[in-house]
């Protein structure tokens, strides 16, 4: 199942091919300086395709010649002066330099804008979240036009990205000069989104008045990989015949080798649902029903190689004074390897007979969150597991915008564009090797309740001590795929009615299709067997961690893992012949096989105005967008106790109304208001017409669709007030309120998968049997609640101070987030009524900056507290979350002279751990797991 692009060009490509012609031949030269004045717009309007030809390349020398950054502070006074012509809630960061964005991520970077936290996949910025909302919630544009990229991260952080949120980690910063973040709606931004838009800018051409040529290396280094990783980067631009013609090209290249170690359990589970231990453990207290434990606990070891390649081009061409034509195109292509490796003890998680009922607790103790902290178990099941995956992904994007002046007062913009983002996985390999029934096995989470010590009452560094055996190993092959494709029209026009009023109006049409697929094999636990001659010795290897990790003394650091490769060479398992032919069809991989396609018409309309209220300048804009969604579902349901695919089609209309209004109450004070209705469309896994059943170790699922879902409603509401009282100087509050009005959520149950009416069909090959419990996973609306907060930002220059001190300057901000949402259980009965998953209630950002004319340094620091992750919690556990984290970042730079200049930078200097618990009350951890420090060093040269 794949995606292919649609030949029809669609309504408003014919628009655009007429606009050009209009614009080669009927147009009478004008010089672009004569333009007249127009309305203050604001960063509100921010599509290539709806600037005025000035902005979209047409402006003088003397323009462009501003818009050139050189140093760090130039870059926050363009910021603070973007933001403060906004009429609505917007933050922007600039590029300190072309290709020197102030962070090596771009989620890194967004994190220093109030109201946004971010999520790490391998200690790298992969989400984003906008006021509480999580990255499903937030619309990525790139150039103008909508987005999405996807990649593949660990299980704990997400795993196969199947939604709608966008991976940043796919780009290199270095190949974008400008973020810009809208936080609240107007009808000239489509719509989807109710945390934020956020606008990502690459450099065109026309932005620089001569030849330019930008270059940068970096060599770096991981603390605990204990690695080099080396960065590149360059730019050149030039412009032709008097700066009507004018080419871009960028590339940007990275290759990142780190380590990931640390414990988790694969959360924690009572006797409630998993039957108990055995009836005859001296140690009673194990057996009641309120103690829980560590579901698979181990210490684990990942090895990540990340390389990343990325590349721009950029043509602009003013035909006429009147009209300029930018064709932009994006490459990018994110490839890695992992390899993930446990030493685990898979008893605790199953239910069956050779499981949990099978474990005799020798000895134990319980603390005072009924927590099993401490045990000693006979008849323990013990598991060597390795994965390893090739993940890559590809991203391309390009699209035509054109703008041209009919009249000085009527104007029209237009954009046709194409972007697909595909990852693919070809390669995911697990294997096993386990020893049954080991006696003294000990788990002791008394001393640390993130890093315990285990004892396996064996010596796990002998081959001779481990089976691979038919039946009680596994082999996992499975390959999967994720496509998101984007086909995007747009045509606009800008009418000056008065002096102060100016009429918008426009069509978009927006194709969007996503297919994602996966194979397995029939029988995971079915593996042959050794030939003769051939023992565990050949197929195995020695592992260590732990250098850098406090594990308790007595601890194994060293164990015998799988090695793939000789697996993979003694059985030919990617041959897809025999016991190792992989299908979609086979049992887990079902309704990892579908797809969403969607077509959304937008008409829209909006008044900008300048007045005054009483003496007070004002200006503002207020208007309408109408927005018809035609969904089509394509997956596996159960249908007579039988799979089959299914294809459900349905569409629903939105209205949308907004209003922003920013009132100068005098040289430096600015109150802002807006409010404005929002939608969000479902997520795309929750939209397929199916169920998925899936079985990993003891981890055992069933994820339900519903294609029917209603989107994502929210009424929204911004005030904020901001003080500019000296110059590069801001003081400024903003209060927010979203009335989420309909809202998804998964409910989420335990029970036996007998209860379910599905066939059981559906389980063979996966070692799973139907009197097993399952967790079940439905998508159901819910009425939602209300978020609110509260956003402070203070930035200045200490040029007030004497001498040496006046080179500091400081960026400080902080967000308050709470949120009330309603959640049900799967039958509609209300449970809990909690946060948002993702909100943060308390983050902060500071920088300290100091710049002279050849040295400049900062410092910055970010923090997001503790936030929910899974609600209702698995396992029976009421919630689930992560832990707060706080990242500090430096960077310093010293100029050799104008074209040559020295970088150092560190990050995560304070080697933050991914912290992962479930429990409110039982605080049990889940994941504790921690990537080391980074450093750089480098050199920049420019012409």
């Amino acid at each position: 199942m794949g995606i292919r692009s649609s030949g029809n060009g669609g309504p408003i490509a014919t628009v655009l091919s007429t606009a050009i012609l209009l614009a080669l031949y009927g147009a009478s030269p004008r010089a672009a300086a004569q333009a007249p004045q127009q309305p203050d717009q604001g960063a509100a309007e921010t599509d290539a395709q709806a600037q005025p030809a000035d902005q979209a390349g047409g402006a003088s020398t003397e323009n462009r010649l501003e818009e050139v950054v050189v140093t760090y502070r130039q870059s926050l006074v363009q910021a603070l002066d973007a933001k403060r012509e906004a009429t609505g809630q917007t933050d922007v960061i600039m590029a300190e330099d072309i290709g020197k964005f102030p962070d090596l991520n771009l989620a890194e970077s967004l994190q220093r804008i109030p109201g946004i936290s971010i999520a790490r996949d391998a200690g790298e910025g992969r989400n984003i979240s906008v006021r509480g909302l999580g990255p499903d919630f937030t619309r990525v544009r790139i150039n103008g036009m909508e987005g999405l990229s996807t990649t593949g991260g660990t299980d704990s952080s997400g795993g196969n990205n199947r939604g709608r949120g966008f991976d940043f980690n796919v780009f290199a910063s270095e190949l974008f000069n400008k973020i810009e973040v809208h936080k609240t709606a107007s009808a000239d931004i489509q719509e989807g989104s109710l945390g934020a838009t956020v606008d990502l800018h690459t450099p065109r051409p026309f932005d620089f008045d001569r030849f330019t040529f930008v270059s940068s290396a970096q060599a770096g280094y991981n603390d605990l990989s204990e690695k080099t990783n080396p960065r590149a980067s360059a730019l050149v631009t030039n412009t032709w015949f008097d700066g009507r013609f004018g080419a871009l090209f960028s590339i940007a290249y990275s290759d990142r080798k780190l380590t990931q170690e640390g414990a988790s359990s694969v959360r924690w589970d009572n006797g409630t649902s998993s039957g108990g231990f055995n009836a005859s453990s001296p140690f009673a207290g194990a057996r009641a029903a309120t103690t829980f434990h560590p579901r698979i606990p181990r210490y684990g070891v990942l090895e990540h190689d990340q390389e990343r390649l990325g590349m721009t081009g950029s043509l602009q061409f003013q035909a006429t004074d009147k009209t300029v034509f930018s064709l932009d195109a994006m490459y990018a292509k994110f490839d890695a390897t992992r390899s993930e490796n446990f030493l685990e003890a898979i008893s605790f998680s199953r239910t069956g007979a050779s499981g949990k009922p099978e474990t005799v607790v020798r000895d134990g103790e319980i603390d005072s969150r009924g927590n099993l902290v401490y045990g000693v178990f006979d008849n323990v099941d013990v598991r060597s597991e390795s994965r390893y995956d090739e993940l890559a992904t590809k991203f391309q994007q390009i699209n035509l915008t054109g703008t041209h002046e009919f009249s000085d007062t009527f104007r029209v913009n237009a954009l046709v564009g194409h972007s697909r983002s595909d990852f693919e996985n070809p390669i995911q390999t697990t294997i096993t090797l386990d020893h049954a029934n080991a006696d003294g096995y000990v788990w002791d989470y008394r001393g640390s309740s993130r890093l315990p010590r285990f004892d396996y009452g064996f010596d796990v560094r002998d081959p001779s001590q481990w089976t691979f055996a038919n039946g009680l190993s596994e082999i996992r092959l499975r390959p999967n795929t994720t496509a998101n494709l984007f086909t995007t029209q747009q045509i606009d026009f800008g009418w000056d009615i008065t002096d102060g009023f100016r009429l918008k109006g426009g069509l978009d049409w927006k194709a969007y299709k996503f297919a994602t697929t996966e194979m397995r094999r029939a029988s995971e636990v079915s593996v042959p067997n050794l030939p003769a001659g051939t023992t565990l010795a050949d197929l195995t290897r020695l592992l260590t961690f732990g250098n850098n990790l406090d594990v308790p003394a007595g601890t194994d650091t060293t164990f015998l893992i799988p090695n793939i490769d000789a697996f993979a060479n003694l059985f030919n398992i990617y041959s897809n012949d025999g016991t190792f032919r992989l299908s979609p069809s086979s049992a887990g991989a079902l309704g990892n096989n579908r797809s969403v396609k969607e077509q959304d018409k937008a008409l829209w309309v909006q008044g900008d105005f300048t007045a005054e209220t009483f003496g007070i300048p004002m200006r503002g804009n207020f208007g309408v967008r109408r927005i018809k969604t035609e969904q089509s579902s394509l997956g596996f349901a159960v249908i007579n106790s039988a799979p089959m695919l299914t294809h459900v089609e349905r569409d629903y209309t939105d209205t949308l109304p907004s209003l922003n209004l920013a009132w100068d109450l005098n040289d430096d004070l600015v109150l802002r208001f807006g409010a404005a209705k929002v939608m969000a469309r479902p997520g795309l896994g929750n939209l397929t017409p199916g169920v998925t059943v899936s079985v990993s170790g003891g981890n055992r699922v069933v994820t339900g669709g519903d294609p029917f879902l209603d989107p994502f409603r929210a009424k929204t509401y911004d005030l904020g007030l901001e003080w500019y009282y000296a110059p590069e100087s801001v003081l400024g509050a903003a209060v927010f309120q979203k009335d989420i009005e309909s809202f998804v959520q998964t409910s989420r149950e335990t029970r036996p998968y007998s209860t379910s009416g599905l066939p059981a069909s559906l389980l063979d090959g996966t070692g799973a049997t139907v009197n097993d419990d399952f967790q079940f996973n439905i998508p159901v609306n819910t009425p939602g609640g209300t978020l609110r907060g509260v956003e402070l930002s203070w930035q200045q220059p200490f040029t007030f101070l004497p001498g040496f001190w006046s080179d500091f300057g400081a960026i400080v901000n902080y967000t308050w987030v709470d949120s009330k949402i309603q959640y049900v259980t799967s039958t509609g009965a209300s449970s809990l009524k909690t946060d948002l998953t993702g909100l943060s209630k308390n983050a902060y950002n500071a920088t300290l900056y100091y710049e002279k004319e050849r040295f400049s340094a900062r410092i910055s620091t970010a923090y997001r507290s503790g936030y929910l992750t899974t609600v209702p919690g698995r396992n029976n556990n009421d919630v689930e979350g992560t832990k707060g984290t706080t990242n500090v970042d430096f960077m310093a730079t010293w100029k050799w002279n104008d074209h040559v200049e020295f970088t150092f930078e560190g990050v995560n200097l304070t080697d933050e751990y991914n912290d992962q618990w479930v429990s409110a009350f039982g605080d049990r951890s889940s994941v504790y797991d921690h990537t080391g420090r980074e450093f750089f060093v480098g050199v920049r040269i420019r012409n």
